[in-house]
C-alpha cells in the first residue's frame, strides 16, 4: 500500500501557507457533544473501549496479512488497505476527543483543525474507493474465477490502492484549501467533537455557498458513483451464484459477500446520515448528529476486523492457530 499520509501532506502545507494570515484564527473551540456536557467524562469510557478494539483489531490484521505467505492474495491486500486507513481515521479524532471528555481540552489551533478536517474526508473517501475495489475483486472471484489471477495481478492491485488514494487527496484538496481561505470574523466555537467540513464553515463570515455546494456534490457523486457500482458488482455476484448448482458453493459465495455487504453498510448509512443532518436536519437533536459523527469514524473500524476475521476463514484459522501457539507455549 502506497504512503499516503506521507503523499498528502505537500498538499495541505501549501493550503496551509495559502491562506491570509489576518482572516483566520489562531485557534478554535470543540465542544464535544452539545447538551451532553455532564455525560462526556462517562461517555469517554466506552469511546476508549472501543477506540483501543479498533487499533487491536487493525494492528492485527495488517500484521498477520504481512507475515503470513498464504494471505498475500489479492482480497487480503485490499483488506489490509482497508485496516490502514481506518487506523488513520480512528487516530485522526479519537485522541483529541477524549482529551476533551476527559481533560477539557477543547482548544485546537487552526492549522491541526484544517490538518484534521482534511485527513478525516480524504481518508472517508479513500476507504469509499477500496471498498469499491473489494466489490470488484468479488465480481472476479466468483463470475470470473478462471481469468482473476490474470488480472488481479500485484502491480494491478498497487494501481487500484494508488488511484483510491489520489482520487481522495485530488477532491479533498481543494475543499481543504477554500476552507483556508475563508474570513473568520464571529465566534470561533465549532459544535462539533472534531473539525468537520460544515462545522467549520458555519464559523466564516461572507458568502460560504461556494464551500456547502462543493462539498454536497462531491459527497453525491463519490458516494453515488461508488454505491451504484458496488451494488451493480453484487447484482451480478447474485445472478451467477443463484446459477450455481452446489449448495456448498452457494452458501460459501453468500457468505464471503456478506462480510463485505456488511462492512459496504456500516461505512455509507451513518455516514449519509451525518452528512446530510448537518446540511438539512435542523429538526434533529444536535447531540444525536454528533453521537452518530463520532460513532461513524469510531464503530466501522472496530467491527471491521471483527466482521473479516469472523467471516473470512483463512484469517479466522490463522488467528485461532496463534492464539492456541500463544496458549500452549511452555512456561519457563
Amino acid at each position: 500500500m502506497p504512503a499516503v499520509p506521507v503523499s498528502s501532506l505537500p498538499a495541505l502545507q501549501q493550503c496551509l501557507m495559502s491562506f491570509p494570515n489576518h482572516s483566520s484564527p489562531s485557534s478554535f473551540i470543540l465542544t464535544g457533544i452539545p447538551g451532553l456536557e455532564d455525560a462526556q467524562f462517562w461517555i469517554a469510557f466506552p469511546f476508549c473501549t472501543m477506540y483501543f478494539m479498533a487499533m487491536l483489531g487493525n494492528i492485527t490484521l495488517l500484521l498477520l496479512i504481512r507475515m503470513d505467505p498464504s494471505l498475500h492474495l489479492p482480497m487480503f491486500h485490499f483488506l489490509s488497505m482497508l485496516a490502514a486507513i481506518d487506523l488513520v481515521l480512528t487516530t485522526s479524532t479519537m485522541p483529541k476527543l477524549l482529551s476533551i471528555f476527559w481533560f477539557h481540552s477543547h482548544e485546537i489551533d487552526f492549522e491541526g483543525c484544517v490538518a484534521q478536517m482534511f485527513f478525516i474526508h480524504s481518508f472517508s473517501t479513500m476507504e469509499s474507493g477500496v471498498l469499491l475495489t473489494m466489490a470488484f475483486d468479488r465480481y472476479l472471484a466468483i463470475c470470473k474465477p478462471l481469468r482473476y489471477s490474470a488480472i488481479l495481478t500485484g502491480l494491478t492491485v498497487a494501481k487500484l490502492g494508488l488511484a483510491a488514494a489520489v482520487r481522495g487527496i485530488a477532491i479533498i484538496t481543494p475543499l481543504t484549501c477554500m476552507v483556508t481561505s475563508l474570513s473568520y470574523c464571529g465566534p470561533h466555537i465549532i459544535h462539533h467533537s472534531y473539525c468537520e467540513h460544515m462545522s467549520v464553515v458555519k464559523l466564516a463570515c461572507g458568502d460560504t455557498r461556494p464551500n456547502s455546494i462543493y462539498g454536497i456534490t462531491v459527497a453525491t457523486v463519490v458516494v453515488g458513483s461508488d454505491s451504484i457500482l458496488i451494488a451493480v458488482s453484487y447484482v451480478l455476484i447474485l445472478r451467477e451464484v443463484t446459477n450455481v448448482s452446489s449448495r456448498e458453493a452457494r452458501l460459501k459465495s453468500f457468505g464471503t459477500c456478506g462480510s463485505h455487504i456488511s462492512v459496504i453498510l456500516l461505512f455509507y448509512v451513518p455516514g449519509l446520515f451525518s452528512f446530510y443532518i448537518q446540511r438539512w436536519g435542523q429538526r434533529v437533536p444536535a447531540h444525536l448528529h454528533i453521537l452518530v459523527a463520532d460513532l461513524y469514524l469510531l464503530v466501522p473500524p472496530m467491527l471491521n476486523p471483527l466482521i473479516y476475521g469472523m467471516r473470512t476463514k483463512l484469517i479466522r484459522e490463522r488467528v485461532l492457530s496463534l492464539l492456541w501457539q500463544t496458549g500452549t507455549q511452555p512456561r519457563s
